[in-house]
């Protein structure tokens, strides 16, 4: 079964004022943080949308071996699936979607969800935490007709509960892994940690005076496919 993973990173952040991407976590920046994780899922194929600021995430993040699909057109709701799905190889059997900040999906929830959704083969996959449904989710190459037709990224949870298509359910231990769509919820998420020098953190600036976002990131450890 050939696998790509599909990140989408094309989501602006007007809750915070700075790219969410560019977070500081864990040493790094967020993007790079579940970069690495999505890395190591071993994906055959593994492609990154970006969006306005793909420039900054490029100067930052080290995206060797990913193929980066730009998708300028995202902040004004466009959807970044709809071009990523003509950088999809041949070959891929499917897609598995994770999101661009939301560091706290594992590898081992994305393998059971391969694993589930391959035999028999199901169109949908996705994965149930205690707390609700949330991401990685699967789709099967029969619904790329399906989800070029979204308007938004958002949309294809409505694809997945519309009940037209089976569903493959995966339980994964814990609570919907946290994403930083605002300050409050990225709180949550660092709570704990210190972030690196020179990275942008919770209140650090307001909207009006933002601050530096970091220079560099940590160099990342390839995963051989």
């Amino acid at each position: 079964m050939f696998v790509t993973g599909l990140l989408l990173a094309a989501e602006s952040s007007p809750h915070l004022g700075v790219p969410r991407q560019l977070l500081a976590y864990h040493g790094e920046t967020l993007l790079g943080a579940t970069l690495e994780t999505a890395q190591e899922c071993g994906f055959d194929q593994l492609i990154v949308t970006l969006g306005s600021a793909s420039e900054q995430i490029h100067e930052r993040v080290s995206l060797d071996g990913v193929r980066v699909v730009e998708s300028p057109h995202a902040d004004t709701g466009s959807s970044s699936i709809v071009p990523a799905l003509d950088a999809v190889d041949r070959r891929s059997d499917g897609i598995v979607v994770l999101i661009g900040d939301q560091p706290g999906v594992t590898p081992a929830a994305v393998w059971s969800l391969v694993a589930e959704v391959a035999g028999p083969a199901t169109p949908i996959g996705v994965v149930r935490y205690a707390d609700g449904h949330g991401y990685p989710c699967w789709f099967g190459r029969e619904l790329f007709g399906e989800l070029r037709q979204l308007r938004h990224d958002g949309d294809l949870w409505a694809l997945i509960e519309d009940g037209h298509y089976p569903i493959t359910q995966v339980d994964a231990i814990g609570n919907v892994p946290l994403r930083a769509s605002t300050w409050d919820s990225y709180r949550r998420l660092v709570s704990g940690y210190s972030p690196a020098p020179g990275t942008v953190t919770p209140g650090a600036f307001d909207d009006t005076h933002p601050v530096p976002l970091p220079t560099r990131s940590r160099p990342r450890r390839r995963t051989p496919h």
